[in-house]
């Protein structure tokens, strides 16, 4: 079933709570906003996402290494690259709801309101002119645009707005044994500078030649005015970035070379093309000479799931400059110093996540007629699909859990499989549809006589017969990572 309205998000959501995907934070305390926890079957899907990303870029690419840099920096890192001075989001609060929203979320939500409306073209001029004014930071005009167009907040529903003025988004905190002596630090809200910091001990231990790559997966923290969408938007969130240093003017190159390469990667996954476009960035990051997001049609419509952007030098050379290190390379190939400019691909692991439960959930009506019913399902890629095989004896008796249990532990030492044997077949094919599992596997009377087993589709319902023996093989060949690396 397509999902081209929202309508279907609030379902998404139940579902991922009610089959042990993600759950909201503190809940028996009434939770926390903005904050979730992944749950038995989440932590599983996004392990594996985590993982295939993870392979991509250290195990396919050879000139990518990976590292593990510490949450904590000391603060001088912050102020290096720019986040003390300006990572800042332009927000306005509503006087009566007392809600916080920023400026362009709010205008965005609006413009998508007015598209909904079929006033596609207004909604164009609208995000025309925010963009503009972003451009500008001209805060005075990004105020009058939102009382010009009447915009309301969504909980007062009144436009009885305060000014519009900047956020810091770092959370601080301080470290050291008495208070008074305390320094102030900052939880990361990026993992690219433990990457930076660690150019020169990387390049060197490694011996590595540019163009060469540095990957880390971690989490990040900023203090997000959060309206809605889930866990799309968190204000603690995992990181999956690449930075890769290249020698300075071959930068576009390696831009435009990451930019297919990654938005390739999300179709080997199986996310239709229709579903992706890239976005250009109109206002780039102090940092920046070239920047795009790759989208995914999400329910609330196209949204960032992954940036690539080309760093220029400026980190290592802040940096250099702050710290008095050298972060200079010496390029044997032309006989010169240099700091290494970076292209940079940096995807957001609980944004992937979302990717692949949303495209993944299915309703589709089965049978004719009095018989007709609905049937719901995860059609995730086996890869990543948090189980892959269940185990299912057809009945409790002559032997049959005895022998079903034997297969399941054959093959849980190569997969994630679970055993199972209460209630009707139908009942646990229906469970594991629900999590996504891509295949069951059912010990019957016939499995005593010739060892073969009734295995079924998740994505089909269609039953084959097959041995016993081939079960690893069968199983492996489709959730196998090979599978995704083959469309690469």
């Amino acid at each position: 079933m397509s999902i081209e309205n929202a309508g279907i998000f609030p379902k998404i959501i139940a579902h991922a709570k009610e089959y042990g995907f993600v759950f909201p934070s503190s809940e028996i305390y009434d939770g926390l906003q903005a904050v979730y926890d992944y749950g038995q079957n989440g932590v599983e899907l996004k392990n594996n996402l985590k993982l295939l990303w993870w392979k991509t870029m250290t195990q396919i690419h050879e000139n990518i290494v990976g590292i593990d840099a510490a949450i904590f920096m000391h603060p001088n890192t912050w102020v290096a690259s720019g986040h003390v001075a300006s990572f800042n989001d332009p927000m306005i609060d509503n006087k009566d709801s007392k809600k916080r929203y920023r400026v362009d979320h709010l205008i965005e939500s609006y413009a998508e309101q007015l598209e909904s409306e079929g006033k596609s073209d207004k909604a164009k001029a609208v995000l025309e002119k925010m963009n503009h004014l972003l451009v500008l930071e001209d805060f005075e005009g990004l105020y009058q645009l939102i009382v010009n167009e009447g915009i309301k907040c969504p909980l007062s529903g009144t436009a009885n707005w305060t000014e519009v003025r900047q956020f810091n988004l770092m959370f601080a905190t301080q470290v050291g044994s008495v208070a008074e002596e305390a320094n102030t630090i900052y939880l990361r809200p990026e993992t690219a500078q433990g990457i930076f910091v660690n150019f020169l001990n990387v390049q060197k231990t490694g011996r590595m030649k540019i163009p060469f790559g540095i990957a880390q997966i971690g989490k990040a923290f900023r203090n997000e005015i959060v309206a809605r969408q889930f866990i799309f938007r968190m204000r603690e969130f995992e990181q999956m970035e690449m930075q890769f240093f290249v020698r300075p003017g071959t930068e576009m190159e390696w831009y435009h070379y990451w930019k297919e390469t990654r938005m390739k990667w999300h179709r080997a996954l199986g996310i239709p093309e229709h579903k992706l476009r890239y976005h250009d960035h109109e206002k780039l990051a102090h940092y920046a000479n070239a920047a795009l997001d790759i989208e995914f049609e999400f329910p609330f419509g196209f949204r960032e799931i992954e940036g690539i952007h080309s760093r220029t030098d400026f980190d290592l050379r802040n940096h250099q400059e702050l710290s008095k290190k050298k972060m200079q390379y010496f390029d044997n190939e032309i006989n010169q110093s240099y700091i290494p400019y970076v292209v940079e691909t940096s995807v957001g692991a609980d944004r992937i996540f979302l990717m692949h439960l949303c495209h993944a959930y299915t309703e589709e009506l089965t049978g004719e007629g009095e018989n007709q019913k609905e049937r719901v399902y995860l059609k995730l890629h086996p890869a990543i699909a948090p189980v892959k095989a269940a185990i299912f004896p057809l009945t409790k008796k002559d032997g049959l859990p005895e022998k079903a249990e034997k297969v399941y532990k054959d093959l849980k030492t190569e997969f994630r499989v679970v055993y199972e044997e209460k209630d009707s077949i139908g009942k646990r094919y229906t469970r594991q549809d629900l999590i996504g599992t891509p295949f069951c596997i059912t010990i019957d009377h016939q499995t005593l006589e010739d060892d073969t087993v009734t295995i079924r589709d998740r994505d089909t319902a269609l039953q084959r017969r097959l041995p016993i023996h081939a079960l690893k093989e069968e199983i492996g060949q489709a959730v196998a990572f090979a599978r995704v690396f083959e469309k690469l």
